[in-house]
């Protein structure tokens, strides 16, 4: 069974940083596309970051600039850097594998921006 587990989430005063995880295990991990939500709380889950099986990343306008993401093949995981924390950045994050019309969603990691 596939598992995703993220990590790196908490509290965090504005302008910090924080760096996300998101590991995969009994998967092939490479050949996916790998995206970053997050869902506020009241409102709808939306996309952040993604990066391609490839590499190539997106950020979403509300997070460019700030945050950045990368994957590690060879341990099945994938980062996302987040730095120039606002409050507005406060949610439940989540971790997306996509394959085709494969999807795999882990848990979530709460991230709170707060002073």
């Amino acid at each position: 069974q596939v598992q995703l587990v993220e990590s790196g989430g908490g509290l965090v005063q504005p302008g910090g940083s924080l760096r996300l995880s998101c590991a995969a295990s009994r998967i092939d991990f490479s050949i996916y596309d790998v995206g970053w939500y997050r869902q506020a709380s009241g409102k709808q889950r939306e996309v952040v970051a993604t990066i391609t099986s490839g590499g190539s990343t997106w950020f979403a306008d509300s997070v460019k600039g700030r945050f950045t993401m990368s994957r590690d093949n060879a341990k099945n995981t994938v980062y996302m850097e987040m730095n120039g924390l606002k409050p507005e950045d406060t949610a439940v994050y989540y971790c997306n594998l996509k394959f085709l019309t494969v999807v795999y969603w882990g848990q979530g990691t709460q991230v709170t921006v707060s002073s």
